[in-house]
């Protein structure tokens, strides 16, 4: 059949949904791109801030990098890296341990990967799969409702506004929370998928262990010379886990130094213990970034005060289990809907690829056999 017929909605335009959208456009099939958030990134996605005086900043304030190791990733990431929309990470990394008060370099570890980032910024790389030719992506376009049309065989989406958002034959699903009722603790609205249409594939995603991360970002007028690396992880703290120097990535601006803190997921439980998953208030999110400031310039490093200093939460960063490691996405032949995503195979960037490839695979099949 004529592939361009048979017309697919990507809900998500994180780095699992522009791979799976990217590559169903590129064997003939016309898919639609839905992401309720501004732009695509997901959790690679790339933040600009202004100062009271004006300054612009940006900020990778999710995933800092990614390595691959699997040859069909690694073979995307050589043509992103042609395309200039990837470049390699140079910089020594290490770790500080809060008993010792010391600090060693993991880059004397065997094996080590090589560490990748978008540039100019994380996004980069979905931006430029959302933008290719034979997708069509809708930004600040959030689902509301997925409903399966059981006499015509397709999937009829509304939007959050209550506005029809079209029928297609394929549906790609990169949120887990799309069947999750943790959809309902933080919109009071109802999961956009029923789990009695797919409730072999919700089954799997309705008890989802997740880990959630506070990211913190700093912006300081000089460089932080005492800091012996330029990625840090941290041991035998409560509070931290990561911080990075984001302006030292390639192809970005130097005008400040900034750094991105990363907080424990038992710190950030914590909190979400005592606020619960709504937003949280600026007053709360002012309490994150002066508690995980603290704790880094408790290294005994000289960290002055920053110009800039906000925090973010990631309320389900990481997933804590994985749901298809062998099959790589969640997949219903007869309704023609998977779901795809890093917490199908592992949760990094990796395996957020491999998810979105497998996707595309099992639609793109159906298509030919239709």
């Amino acid at each position: 059949m004529n592939t361009a017929a048979f017309k697919v909605a990507v809900v998500g335009g994180g780095i699992s949904g522009a791979v799976c959208a990217s590559t169903l456009a590129r064997n003939g099939v016309s898919v639609t791109l839905f992401e309720s958030a501004r732009g695509p990134g997901g959790r690679m996605s790339h933040r600009r801030e202004k100062t009271e005086d004006g300054k612009e900043l940006s900020f990778d304030h999710g995933a800092p990098f990614f390595s691959v190791s699997k040859p069909e990733v690694q073979s995307i990431v050589q043509e992103w890296e042609s395309k200039g929309l990837v470049a390699e990470w140079k910089e020594e990394f290490g770790s500080f341990d809060f008993h010792t008060r010391k600090f060693n370099n993991i880059e004397q570890q065997v094996g080590l990967s090589k560490r990748f980032v978008g540039v100019p910024g994380m996004n980069s790389i979905c931006k430029a799969l959302c933008n290719e030719s034979g997708v069509e992506s809708k930004f600040s376009v959030g689902i509301g409702k997925a409903e399966w049309l059981d006499d015509e065989k397709l999937w009829s989406l509304t939007g959050v506004d209550g506005q029809n958002l079209g029928q297609f034959k394929g549906l790609v699903a990169s949120d887990k929370n799309i069947v999750s009722s943790r959809v309902t603790e933080v919109t009071g609205q109802p999961p956009p998928l029923d789990f009695n249409l797919v409730p072999e594939l919700s089954a799997k995603l309705q008890n989802l262990p997740v880990q959630p991360c506070f990211a913190v970002m700093l912006a300081f007028a000089e460089p932080l010379s005492s800091i012996p690396f330029k990625g840090l992880s941290f041991e035998n703290s409560k509070v931290l886990s990561w911080a990075y120097c984001d302006s030292c990535k390639p192809n970005r601006t130097t005008t400040s130094e900034r750094w991105v803190l990363h907080s424990t997921a038992e710190y950030a439980e914590g909190i979400i213990s005592q606020m619960g998953m709504k937003k949280p208030s600026d007053a709360t999110l002012n309490k994150v970034a002066e508690q995980l400031l603290q704790e880094f310039q408790s290294t005994g490093i000289h960290i002055p005060e920053p110009f800039f200093k906000r925090a973010h939460r990631w309320g389900s960063a990481f997933p804590g289990a994985r749901v298809a490691p062998e099959e790589k996405c969640l997949w219903d032949r007869n309704k023609r809907v998977v779901i795809c995503g890093d917490f199908c195979v592992s949760p990094n960037v990796e395996g957020a690829i491999e998810s979105g490839l497998a996707a595309a695979l099992r639609l793109k099949d159906s298509a030919s056999c239709l």
